[in-house]
């Protein structure tokens, strides 16, 4: 029997916004959450901006002491979990606990708790490093958090794959509802990574774009004058239940998991291959789950990174794998707007096209001006565009060669 998995609930903190209607509503308008950094004096770095969380107060939400014991990507964790579940109108209680279960993904974890606290190693002697390093800094330390502050007892794993953990944690989780583990899944990713040295590494790999005049522009996915990522930071969780359990607590559907497909490309630590061979086994996987042909797919949130070689060898996938249909899907890259939101992206953009499903409207690829022969496809440029979707696929990449796709589905249209 294949149960099917819906989804209930969704929450975000994000660059465009601090939950999932205002940051929706800025990309619909079209808004970059780019500017110059305030997280640290950047100064002397060759990129001074970057796309920041702006005025979210986890201390507010959840209290002084215990913000102080969550590192940056686990209080984002906290804030889009606590969305999700209210979203969902679901309340954890002793009778459903062992059956909710939190996969929470990172791409690098806890590494502004690290940092700081080697700081205070170096400068003040080994005997003041917190006691709360450990905890903070490991890469399930959000997934641990929101199991002991909601009460979940579930499966429960922290999952890293660069920038495709987002959506390999829908994906597996789905996987884990699908083989009875679980009822109910929170799943999604988090991180803030928008630190000095980690922006200095990516400056040494030429991977971030370096146009400090003008940070709400430098984001340009598909265009011919793309000069690297946009480095973003904020958390995206949403909630999947079998459908069974969804329909016995009345739960509002808001789509459903239709197909999940996951690769690696074998070939280089931070390079896709050139043909997009591993996207391309990725997504036809996700195909072949979801039984459906390429022309089934109405919309693709793109993995899209505004770097040369990620969105030529994506375009070269997505024409391998939907061949002259390729030329009538609607494609967007939504981190024109959100920047590159590392181990969160996926989750984030799989909430877009969620939202794409449920309100018949598509996020344009903003900052779109110079088109690129090599990316010759439907990028929604620059303006959101009005159409029905009942099939959407969102794609991620990430260093290492991982490369994860889900096809997310319209509840109703496919036999409700």
């Amino acid at each position: 029997m294949n149960t099917r998995i819906v989804i209930t609930g969704m929450g975000c903190i994000s660059p465009l916004g601090n939950d999932v209607p205002s940051t929706w509503a800025a990309a619909l308008a079209g808004r970059s959450g780019a500017g110059p950094i305030t997280l640290f004096d950047a100064s002397e770095h060759e990129t001074r901006f970057a796309a920041e969380v702006k005025g979210y107060d986890a201390g507010e939400k959840f209290g002084r002491k215990e913000a102080r014991r969550m590192d940056r990507y686990t209080q984002f964790a906290m804030g889009a979990t606590a969305e999700a579940l209210a979203h969902a109108g679901l309340t954890v209680t002793e009778g459903n606990r062992d059956r909710v279960g939190v996969f929470i993904g990172t791409g690098i974890g806890g590494i502004g708790t690290l940092l700081a606290e080697t700081e205070v190693y170096r400068t003040r002697g080994p005997r003041r490093v917190s006691p709360f390093l450990v905890p903070m800094m490991l890469p399930d330390a959000a997934g641990g958090q929101i199991a002991i502050s909601f009460g979940m007892r579930g499966p429960n794993l922290g999952v890293s794959s660069a920038c495709a953990t987002g959506t390999n944690t829908l994906g597996e989780a789905a996987e884990v509802i699908r083989r009875g583990a679980a009822d109910v899944m929170l799943a999604g990713g988090a991180e803030a990574a928008i630190l000095s040295v980690a922006l200095a590494g990516f400056n040494s790999m030429n991977a971030v774009s370096t146009r400090n005049d003008d940070p709400q522009r430098a984001s340009r996915p598909f265009d011919k004058d793309r000069d690297g990522f946009v480095a973003g930071e904020g958390a995206a969780i949403m909630v999947l239940e079998s459908e069974a359990h969804a329909l016995a607590r009345g739960a509002t559907i808001y789509g459903e998991v239709l197909g999940y497909g996951v690769t690696n490309d074998a070939y280089h630590v931070s390079a896709p291959l050139e043909n997009g061979a591993g996207a391309v086994t990725c997504m036809r996987l996700a195909l072949a789950q979801a039984n459906l042909r390429p022309q089934d797919i109405d919309y693709l949130n793109a993995h899209g990174t505004s770097t040369y070689l990620n969105d030529k060898s994506e375009t070269a996938a997505v024409k391998t794998v939907f061949g002259e249909a390729a030329y009538d899907l609607a494609i967007s890259s939504t981190k024109s707007m959100t920047g590159h939101l590392l181990g969160a992206a996926g989750a984030l953009e799989a909430i877009f096209a969620l939202k794409a499903l449920n309100d018949g409207i598509l996020p344009p690829t903003i900052n779109y001006e110079t088109p690129d022969p090599e990316c010759d496809l439907d990028y929604v440029p620059n303006t959101a565009r009005r159409k029905p979707v009942q099939r959407a696929m969102s794609n991620s990449f990430g260093f290492g060669g991982h490369n994860a796709c889900i096809i997310l589905g319209n509840y109703a249209a496919n036999g409700h």
